[in-house]
């Protein structure tokens, strides 16, 4: 085995942020030169170490050149990638020569390992096309696709079908392939956690927890009641909630806020670490309102931000099907993701509109880089101010930015979404809460669709760029049927 570095990362990173591993299969046929099956594979490997992947091949000694193109060396490096596959988040097939269709087709049957497959295929040179350099790996590739597409084997593509594995081209095919993998591997085993029941208005964020599950989803459900009297169980000074304290005005502007109200939020936080840390929880969805404002005395905005931006996606009014988007979106960045109302129009331009919630976005998408903390304006006219303090207010940046709703059609009984790219504009706006200007290229269409097809009003967002990752990975490999508007 031949394994390059593992990626560098924070201590702190949820379980989900592991570093990727792929599985390498070197494609080979014999009557095509044997040298460049040997210095292709040094080269993948290289490449890989370089980008923080681990690689998984066999020894060079196991199968001729470290490649496959017999059974039995299909046999062999199977049963190689078995041994490993609670390891393995994906494969990379490379075709340094035209390779043996079969043997490639054969590997990963055998392998059995259900994970995204990336098919690479090295250029040939044209000022030498020599017996002795010729690779016509451009043509092997369609064969490897043609042989897996008969087996039933899902796979990606780079996007020019052959193409130097140094490029900065491939670069970026790569890390859009790391990004496939780690929504599938998330997706496929994540643990959802629900606090609290959803609010009684909130018919739009219903959803099949039989569908999430069948789908490798597991939600898991904690009473507020049950919540509340672990908190009435701590006392103020507990190390983990003056911890906690400091935390919380480390990480927004507190002033003006009451003590008692941090210490109540500092409590709710201590309580969410622990139940996610014994249930291993990837994501959370709490009822934010109003039963926690009347019988505990704080919105949990702050808390449910700060695990946001820690990579714990948190969504407001028991949204599970939202922070599941989230968490998709996030496994594709490696950046916090934030759940908004599409919420008005902006002016008359139908190509944007306003985004916003009360909030507890992250703070890494708003302009300050300290947000600030406040009572909630809206539930405040019906519980009161001192009932409301935890709310985060801030703009959020300009910056190109996914969105992603994902819904359980129990109609239909499957899980489908849409997702998209747009804009966070600097465009004027005075309001409260989290909020931003966004463009959305045939915004009106999008909408239309969004109604059409009876979507929720939530929608989840991340300012980066990774709708194709997420898309691919929910389409070709979870088989959720996903609308992307282009």
């Amino acid at each position: 085995m031949v394994a390059a570095a593992p990626a560098s990362r924070t201590p702190d990173l949820p379980r989900a942020y592991r570093p990727l591993t792929l599985a390498v299969i070197v494609g080979n046929r014999g009557f095509f030169p044997k040298h460049l099956v040997s210095s292709g594979r040094e080269t993948i490997e290289s490449v890989l170490a370089e980008q923080g992947i681990r690689a998984l091949l066999t020894d060079l000694s196991a199968t001729a050149y470290g490649a496959v193109e017999s059974l039995a060396e299909a046999q062999t490096t199977a049963a190689f990638f078995r041994e490993h596959r609670d390891e393995i988040d994906g494969v990379l097939v490379t075709l340094p020569n035209f390779g043996d269709e079969r043997a490639v087709a054969n590997t990963l049957r055998f392998a059995g390992l259900n994970v995204p497959v990336l098919i690479h295929a090295f250029p040939d040179d044209p000022h030498d096309m020599s017996l002795a350099n010729r690779r016509d790996s451009f043509c092997g590739k369609m064969s490897v696709c043609n042989n897996l597409r008969q087996y039933g084997i899902a796979y990606s593509l780079t996007r020019s079908h052959t193409i130097d594995p140094r490029s900065e081209e491939f670069i970026a095919d790569l890390h859009r392939f790391a990004a496939v993998c780690r929504v599938t591997r998330g997706l496929r085993r994540a643990r959802i956690g629900a606090l609290g029941a959803r609010p009684t208005a909130f018919n739009t964020v219903r959803y099949s927890e039989k569908l999430l599950e069948h789908a490798g989803v597991s939600v898991e459900t904690l009473d507020l009641s049950e919540a509340f009297g672990r908190i009435d169980r701590m006392s103020d000074d507990e190390v983990d909630v003056v911890a906690k304290i400091g935390a919380i005005q480390r990480y927004a502007n507190t002033a003006g806020v009451p003590i008692e109200s941090l210490r109540k939020m500092a409590k709710l936080g201590v309580v969410l670490d622990r139940w996610s840390a014994d249930q291993q929880l990837d994501a959370l969805a709490i009822q934010c309102w109003t039963s926690m404002e009347e019988y505990f005395g704080v919105v949990p905005c702050t808390v449910m931000s700060m695990a946001s931006n820690g990579l714990i996606p948190a969504a407001c009014e028991t949204d599970v099907a939202g922070t599941l988007a989230m968490h998709a979106l996030s496994l594709a960045s490696g950046k916090p993701s934030a759940l908004v109302d599409w919420n008005n129009n902006y002016g008359d331009d139908p190509d944007k509109a306003v985004v916003f919630h009360c909030s507890n976005l992250p703070k890494d998408v708003f302009v300050d880089e300290i947000p600030v903390m406040t009572y909630q304006e809206i539930i405040a006219a019906t519980v009161g101010v001192d009932n409301t303090y935890g709310t985060i207010y801030g703009r959020v940046r300009e910056n190109p930015f996914t969105y992603l709703r994902i819904s359980t059609d129990d109609l239909e009984g499957r899980i489908t979404a849409y997702i998209g790219e747009g804009h966070f504009t600097s465009d004027p706006i005075d309001t409260f809460g989290g909020y931003g200007v966004v463009e959305v290229p045939r915004f009106q269409e999008l909408l239309q669709y969004i109604c059409a097809n009876g979507f929720e009003h939530h929608v989840s967002i991340n300012q980066t760029r990774v709708a194709d990752a997420v898309h691919e990975a929910l389409t070709r490999y979870l088989g959720w049927p996903t609308h992307y508007h282009r």
